[in-house]
Protein backbone atom coordinates (compact mmCIF):
# COMPACT_ATOMS: atom_id res chain seq x y z
CA UNK A 1 0.00 0.00 0.00
CA UNK A 2 0.57 3.61 -0.54
CA UNK A 3 1.20 5.33 2.70
CA UNK A 4 2.58 8.29 2.85
CA UNK A 5 2.21 11.48 -0.21
CA UNK A 6 6.02 10.89 -0.80
CA UNK A 7 5.01 7.09 -1.43
CA UNK A 8 2.93 8.42 -4.34
CA UNK A 9 5.74 10.68 -6.06
CA UNK A 10 7.61 8.96 -8.86
CA UNK A 11 7.31 8.34 -12.34
CA UNK A 12 3.62 7.43 -13.94
CA UNK A 13 4.14 3.59 -14.07
CA UNK A 14 5.68 2.62 -10.91
CA UNK A 15 2.97 4.86 -9.47
CA UNK A 16 0.55 3.18 -10.95
CA UNK A 17 1.73 -0.60 -10.53
CA UNK A 18 1.85 1.03 -6.48
CA UNK A 19 -1.89 2.29 -6.96
CA UNK A 20 -2.60 -0.86 -8.19
CA UNK A 21 -1.35 -3.03 -5.36
CA UNK A 22 -2.96 -0.67 -2.95
CA UNK A 23 -6.68 -0.88 -4.37
CA UNK A 24 -5.96 -4.75 -4.18
CA UNK A 25 -4.89 -4.74 -0.38
CA UNK A 26 -8.54 -2.37 0.18
CA UNK A 27 -10.26 -5.87 -1.48
CA UNK A 28 -13.79 -6.94 0.21
CA UNK A 29 -15.24 -9.88 -0.11
CA UNK A 30 -17.60 -9.88 -2.35
CA UNK A 31 -20.83 -10.65 0.58
CA UNK A 32 -20.13 -7.48 1.89
CA UNK A 33 -20.24 -5.33 -1.79
CA UNK A 34 -21.30 -7.25 -4.73
CA UNK A 35 -20.30 -4.86 -7.59
CA UNK A 36 -20.54 -7.63 -10.30
CA UNK A 37 -24.13 -8.00 -9.75
CA UNK A 38 -24.20 -4.88 -11.89
CA UNK A 39 -22.39 -6.42 -14.55
CA UNK A 40 -23.43 -9.44 -16.15
CA UNK A 41 -22.44 -10.83 -19.41
CA UNK A 42 -18.59 -9.02 -18.78
CA UNK A 43 -16.90 -12.83 -17.14
CA UNK A 44 -13.39 -10.82 -17.56
CA UNK A 45 -14.50 -8.37 -15.33
CA UNK A 46 -13.06 -7.99 -11.99
CA UNK A 47 -13.87 -6.69 -8.69
CA UNK A 48 -11.68 -5.30 -5.32
CA UNK A 49 -15.07 -4.31 -4.30
CA UNK A 50 -13.69 -1.09 -2.98
CA UNK A 51 -15.89 2.36 -3.24
CA UNK A 52 -15.80 4.78 -5.61
CA UNK A 53 -15.15 7.27 -2.72
CA UNK A 54 -12.02 5.08 -1.86
CA UNK A 55 -10.98 4.96 -5.63
CA UNK A 56 -11.39 9.19 -5.93
CA UNK A 57 -9.83 9.97 -2.52
CA UNK A 58 -6.51 7.76 -4.13
CA UNK A 59 -6.83 9.77 -7.64
CA UNK A 60 -6.27 12.83 -5.50
CA UNK A 61 -3.81 12.32 -3.41
CA UNK A 62 -1.80 11.08 -6.44
CA UNK A 63 -2.20 13.98 -8.22
CA UNK A 64 -1.74 16.59 -5.54
CA UNK A 65 1.61 14.63 -4.84
CA UNK A 66 2.79 14.84 -8.34
CA UNK A 67 1.36 18.65 -8.90
CA UNK A 68 4.74 19.77 -9.47
CA UNK A 69 5.88 17.31 -11.97
CA UNK A 70 3.40 15.74 -14.00
CA UNK A 71 1.44 16.87 -17.04
CA UNK A 72 -1.27 15.46 -18.54
CA UNK A 73 1.06 13.33 -20.74
CA UNK A 74 2.19 12.18 -17.39
CA UNK A 75 -1.39 11.67 -16.25
CA UNK A 76 -2.54 9.48 -19.55
CA UNK A 77 0.60 7.67 -19.35
CA UNK A 78 -0.70 6.61 -15.91
CA UNK A 79 -3.76 5.93 -17.06
CA UNK A 80 -2.77 3.90 -19.58
CA UNK A 81 -1.16 1.29 -17.56
CA UNK A 82 -4.34 1.19 -15.21
CA UNK A 83 -6.95 1.21 -17.96
CA UNK A 84 -5.75 -2.21 -19.27
CA UNK A 85 -6.40 -4.36 -15.87
CA UNK A 86 -9.18 -6.25 -15.48
CA UNK A 87 -10.32 -4.74 -12.36
CA UNK A 88 -12.91 -2.36 -12.65
CA UNK A 89 -11.28 0.05 -9.46
CA UNK A 90 -8.27 -0.23 -11.65
CA UNK A 91 -9.83 1.56 -15.00
CA UNK A 92 -11.51 4.04 -12.46
CA UNK A 93 -8.58 5.07 -10.61
CA UNK A 94 -7.10 5.55 -14.17
CA UNK A 95 -9.75 7.56 -15.30
CA UNK A 96 -10.16 9.73 -11.95
CA UNK A 97 -7.01 10.35 -12.37
CA UNK A 98 -6.72 11.86 -15.82
CA UNK A 99 -10.51 13.64 -15.11
CA UNK A 100 -8.18 15.98 -12.53
CA UNK A 101 -6.61 17.64 -15.96
CA UNK A 102 -9.32 18.40 -17.71
CA UNK A 103 -7.53 21.58 -18.03
CA UNK A 104 -5.42 20.29 -20.35
CA UNK A 105 -7.68 18.51 -22.51
CA UNK A 106 -6.99 18.46 -26.04
CA UNK A 107 -8.33 17.08 -29.08
CA UNK A 108 -5.15 15.00 -29.44
CA UNK A 109 -6.61 13.03 -26.44
CA UNK A 110 -9.53 12.17 -27.91
CA UNK A 111 -7.50 9.33 -29.96
CA UNK A 112 -6.30 7.69 -27.27
CA UNK A 113 -9.40 7.42 -25.38
CA UNK A 114 -10.83 6.02 -28.61
CA UNK A 115 -7.93 3.41 -28.52
CA UNK A 116 -9.27 2.29 -25.15
CA UNK A 117 -12.74 2.17 -25.81
CA UNK A 118 -11.63 -0.23 -29.17
CA UNK A 119 -9.37 -2.36 -27.51
CA UNK A 120 -12.11 -3.09 -25.08
CA UNK A 121 -10.17 -1.79 -22.20
CA UNK A 122 -13.49 -0.07 -21.12
CA UNK A 123 -14.63 -3.43 -21.25
CA UNK A 124 -17.81 -2.51 -19.40
CA UNK A 125 -20.99 0.36 -19.60
CA UNK A 126 -19.01 1.93 -16.21
CA UNK A 127 -15.54 2.60 -17.46
CA UNK A 128 -17.26 3.41 -21.01
CA UNK A 129 -19.85 5.78 -19.18
CA UNK A 130 -16.90 7.34 -16.94
CA UNK A 131 -14.33 7.99 -19.70
CA UNK A 132 -17.52 9.31 -21.95
CA UNK A 133 -18.62 11.93 -19.16
CA UNK A 134 -15.38 12.49 -17.38
CA UNK A 135 -13.18 12.96 -20.03
CA UNK A 136 -14.66 12.63 -23.83
CA UNK A 137 -17.74 15.41 -22.83
CA UNK A 138 -15.94 17.99 -20.87
CA UNK A 139 -13.34 17.82 -24.02
CA UNK A 140 -16.30 18.35 -26.13
CA UNK A 141 -17.68 21.60 -24.23
CA UNK A 142 -14.42 22.99 -25.23
CA UNK A 143 -14.16 21.80 -28.13
CA UNK A 144 -17.59 21.73 -29.90
CA UNK A 145 -15.87 21.25 -33.07
CA UNK A 146 -15.03 17.77 -32.04
CA UNK A 147 -18.58 16.50 -31.52
CA UNK A 148 -18.60 15.60 -35.14
CA UNK A 149 -15.47 12.91 -34.68
CA UNK A 150 -17.39 11.70 -31.91
CA UNK A 151 -20.64 11.19 -33.74
CA UNK A 152 -18.91 9.55 -36.10
CA UNK A 153 -18.11 6.50 -34.02
CA UNK A 154 -21.30 5.08 -34.47
CA UNK A 155 -21.32 3.32 -36.82
CA UNK A 156 -18.02 1.24 -35.34
CA UNK A 157 -17.57 -2.24 -34.96
CA UNK A 158 -16.69 -2.44 -31.18
CA UNK A 159 -19.57 -1.99 -29.20
CA UNK A 160 -18.14 0.58 -26.40
CA UNK A 161 -16.97 3.06 -28.94
CA UNK A 162 -20.15 2.95 -30.54
CA UNK A 163 -22.01 3.39 -27.15
CA UNK A 164 -19.13 6.22 -26.74
CA UNK A 165 -20.79 8.21 -29.68
CA UNK A 166 -23.90 8.73 -27.76
CA UNK A 167 -22.67 8.64 -23.90
CA UNK A 168 -19.92 11.06 -25.45
CA UNK A 169 -22.29 13.91 -26.93
CA UNK A 170 -24.69 13.86 -24.12
CA UNK A 171 -23.20 16.74 -21.83
CA UNK A 172 -23.37 18.85 -25.28
CA UNK A 173 -26.71 17.76 -25.98
CA UNK A 174 -27.65 18.92 -22.27
CA UNK A 175 -26.89 22.20 -23.32
CA UNK A 176 -28.56 21.98 -26.29
CA UNK A 177 -25.99 22.23 -28.51
CA UNK A 178 -25.41 19.71 -30.93
CA UNK A 179 -29.16 18.66 -31.09
CA UNK A 180 -28.88 18.10 -34.92
CA UNK A 181 -25.83 15.75 -34.31
CA UNK A 182 -27.56 14.05 -31.67
CA UNK A 183 -30.76 13.17 -33.53
CA UNK A 184 -28.37 12.05 -36.39
CA UNK A 185 -26.69 9.56 -34.08
CA UNK A 186 -29.63 8.21 -32.86
CA UNK A 187 -31.12 7.39 -36.35
CA UNK A 188 -27.99 5.31 -37.40
CA UNK A 189 -28.33 3.26 -33.72
CA UNK A 190 -31.78 2.50 -33.73
CA UNK A 191 -30.69 -0.53 -35.93
CA UNK A 192 -28.58 -1.42 -33.41
CA UNK A 193 -29.69 -4.80 -31.73
CA UNK A 194 -27.31 -4.18 -28.56
CA UNK A 195 -28.66 -3.63 -25.19
CA UNK A 196 -26.64 -1.65 -24.31
CA UNK A 197 -26.62 0.89 -27.41
CA UNK A 198 -30.32 0.88 -26.98
CA UNK A 199 -30.47 2.11 -23.69
CA UNK A 200 -27.25 5.05 -24.55
CA UNK A 201 -29.39 6.16 -27.44
CA UNK A 202 -32.57 6.66 -24.87
CA UNK A 203 -30.19 8.46 -22.43
CA UNK A 204 -29.22 10.60 -24.95
CA UNK A 205 -32.70 11.72 -26.42
CA UNK A 206 -33.73 12.11 -22.96
CA UNK A 207 -30.70 14.51 -22.41
CA UNK A 208 -31.40 15.99 -25.82
CA UNK A 209 -34.97 16.86 -24.42
CA UNK A 210 -34.37 18.78 -21.43
CA UNK A 211 -33.66 21.90 -23.51
CA UNK A 212 -36.03 21.26 -26.33
CA UNK A 213 -38.63 19.09 -25.51
CA UNK A 214 -40.69 19.94 -28.27
CA UNK A 215 -38.62 18.53 -30.75
CA UNK A 216 -38.05 15.01 -28.76
CA UNK A 217 -41.75 14.61 -28.97
CA UNK A 218 -41.76 15.62 -33.09
CA UNK A 219 -38.64 13.21 -33.39
CA UNK A 220 -40.60 10.14 -31.09
CA UNK A 221 -43.66 10.30 -32.86
CA UNK A 222 -42.15 10.52 -36.65
CA UNK A 223 -39.46 7.56 -35.65
CA UNK A 224 -41.49 5.85 -33.46
CA UNK A 225 -42.31 3.07 -35.73
CA UNK A 226 -37.96 2.22 -35.64
CA UNK A 227 -36.99 3.34 -32.45
CA UNK A 228 -36.35 0.04 -29.85
CA UNK A 229 -39.11 0.09 -27.27
CA UNK A 230 -36.20 0.12 -24.82
CA UNK A 231 -34.73 3.56 -26.35
CA UNK A 232 -38.08 4.74 -26.05
CA UNK A 233 -38.91 4.29 -22.21
CA UNK A 234 -35.57 5.99 -21.63
CA UNK A 235 -36.09 8.83 -23.94
CA UNK A 236 -39.42 9.42 -22.41
CA UNK A 237 -39.08 9.47 -19.00
CA UNK A 238 -39.13 13.33 -18.15
CA UNK A 239 -42.23 13.68 -19.62
CA UNK A 240 -45.60 13.59 -17.67
CA UNK A 241 -47.16 10.32 -17.13
CA UNK A 242 -50.18 11.33 -19.24
CA UNK A 243 -47.95 11.97 -22.19
CA UNK A 244 -45.42 9.19 -22.04
CA UNK A 245 -48.67 6.83 -21.81
CA UNK A 246 -49.74 8.70 -25.41
CA UNK A 247 -46.41 8.75 -26.67
CA UNK A 248 -45.90 4.74 -25.81
CA UNK A 249 -49.27 4.01 -27.26
CA UNK A 250 -48.63 6.51 -30.23
CA UNK A 251 -45.60 4.63 -31.46
CA UNK A 252 -46.36 1.27 -30.81
CA UNK A 253 -45.86 -0.84 -33.95
CA UNK A 254 -47.65 -4.68 -34.43
CA UNK A 255 -48.92 -4.84 -31.29
CA UNK A 256 -45.38 -4.60 -29.62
Amino acid sequence: MLHSAKARVGPPARIAAAARRELAGLSRPAASFDASRYFRGTPDLGFFNVGTSRVRQIAREIVAANRATWSMDEAMAFADVLIRDRHLESKGLAVEVVARYHRAFAPRHLAAWKRWLANDYSANWATTDAICGMLIGPLLLEHPAQVRIVASWCRHRNLWVRRASAVGIIASARKGRSLDTAYSVARVLHDDAADLIQKAVGWMLREAGKPDMPRLERYLRANGSRIPRTTLRYAIEWFPPARRRDLLAATRVNGR
